[in-house]
């Protein structure tokens, strides 16, 4: 059984600005790479780098299906799911570069898998 995570985040540029979903294993270098610019295309154009939802899962596959369906979603519904946990549209990582930043999670706590 493998250990690693695999994680279904939503991107901003700011509160109820534009969003990105995303899906990756390694949720601290993801968003190194997105704070940097380092991806030439939609959230840099848009500069779309504050994470604000994120949701963890055991398996590739079940996280593939909820960051697929959560693209399908209608852009209220993700503000809602946003809204739900961070109300204030708050960066959840925004000490990444933070010393005592976790390896693991980038500082962030775990979430509960979904699914």
């Amino acid at each position: 059984m493998s250990s690693k995570t695999f994680v279904v985040y939503i991107l901003a540029s700011k509160r109820h600005g534009t969003l990105y979903v995303g899906m990756t294993s390694e949720l601290l270098n993801r968003m190194r790479q997105h704070k940097a610019g380092s991806f030439p295309g939609f959230t840099k154009r848009h500069a779309v780098t504050k994470l604000v939802h994120h949701e963890g899962f055991d398996c590739a596959e079940s996280a593939i299906a909820r960051e697929r369906q959560l693209k399908k979603w209608r852009r209220e519904w993700k503000i809602n799911l946003i809204e739900t946990d961070n109300p204030d549209w708050q960066d959840l990582a925004h000490n990444w570069d933070h010393p005592d930043f976790r390896e693991d999670w980038g500082g962030i706590t775990p979430p509960q898998a979904i699914g």
